[in-house]
């Protein structure tokens, strides 16, 4: 009851922002919002079936370059420009199952690492979809049904509308079938194997759903920004910030990554600003320190923490009930003794 009215309040508060807020804290606001779904998107992923992905920006970018190539030469509707690119993750995720999912561990993360580099160099020198110089979206038509706009708050509120999708389908994950054979997988996958389940399968289940919802990311991304290029939508650092929202936050919880896309979102504003220019490759010294510090104090993540940090004080409430409860029986016991 108390998480639901939490929740609700949360919801709240989120829709009246754009009403208390001015242009730059709403367009901080819509980051946060946007690497958020790609948080609860990897963390289907990462989270639930427990397979460590540092590639995931190759289906962000190819969210991206789908919705605006069809966009420019075809003058496709980019909401089926995003769909279809959600489709072609899906089918690049294939590729990425049978090359990496023969590996375990960080040989997994590594070989993710490696197949999303191809990706970028493929797009580097694909003259079609722009090379290295990359790509604008034309402003010519604008409006609801071409997801152009010349303010910031239609974006919050495409932001808003996909993370809660992207979280309603982690939900339903979540509690299907899906979810308790992803946790299986994660945990005990020997035991997994032993009772009929086909792992390799149902990996390919997780990084394909994960796949889409990250393509549906990068083709709101390239709406709003405008421009895309392969540095700034398949980028290592992408891969690892999509990983780390979720991980600092708490993998395998619905909000976790969340909660880890206000924290980090933040602290990258706040050194952009300090910093300005001069900071270049500050945010992967982050990345790297965040994911150092959470390893060794913090492996469960901010929610986990939270969890942890719940249920000692719980305990302590208990073992003092129990202390006063024994006192208190004990004191009529004494007073019976001194009468007799």
């Amino acid at each position: 009851m108390k998480n639901s009215i939490l929740i609700a309040a949360l919801l709240l508060a989120t829709l009246a922002l754009p009403s208390f807020v001015d242009a730059s804290h709403l367009n901080m606001a819509i980051l946060v919002l946007m690497a958020a779904q790609l948080g609860v998107a990897w963390n289907m992923l990462g989270g639930y079936a427990g397979q460590v992905s540092l590639g995931h920006a190759a289906f962000f970018g190819l969210g991206a370059y789908t919705s605006t190539l069809l966009l420019l030469k075809f003058g496709v509707n980019p909401w089926i420009g995003a769909l279809i690119g959600g489709a072609l993750s899906a089918l690049l995720s294939l590729a990425f199952g049978w090359s990496c999912f023969r590996l375990k561990g960080h040989y997994f993360a590594m070989a993710t690492i490696a197949v999303a580099e191809l990706v970028q160099i493929f797009f580097n020198e694909w003259e079609y979809g722009g090379a290295a110089v990359g790509l604008y979206v034309p402003m010519d038509k604008q409006g609801w049904l071409w997801m152009n706009f010349a303010t910031k708050l239609p974006y919050y509120w495409l932001a808003l509308g996909l993370l809660v999708l992207t979280l309603a389908a982690n939900w339903w994950v979540e509690r299907s079938y899906l979810g308790y054979y992803f946790r299986a997988i994660k945990d005990e996958p020997d035991a997994a194997r032993s009772v009929g389940i086909n792992i390799a399968r149902y990996k390919q289940v997780a990084l394909s759903l994960s796949a889409f919802f990250a393509a549906l990311g990068g083709s709101l991304y390239a709406q709003k920004e405008l421009f895309i290029d392969p540095g700034s939508v398949l980028s290592t650092a992408l891969s690892i910030k999509m990983a780390l929202v979720a991980i600092l936050g708490g993998v395998g919880t619905l909000f976790g990554p969340v909660v880890g896309s206000i924290v980090l979102t933040s602290i990258e504003e706040f050194t952009r600003i300090v910093f300005g220019g001069t900071g270049r490759g500050t945010d992967v010294i982050i990345y790297a320190t965040m994911i150092i510090l959470i390893a060794v104090y913090y492996p469960m993540g901010i929610l986990g923490w939270v969890k942890s940090f719940k249920e000692r004080r719980a305990a302590r409430a208990d073992a003092s009930r129990q202390v006063a409860e024994h006192a208190a029986g004990a004191a009529p016991m004494q007073s019976a003794k001194g009468e007799v």
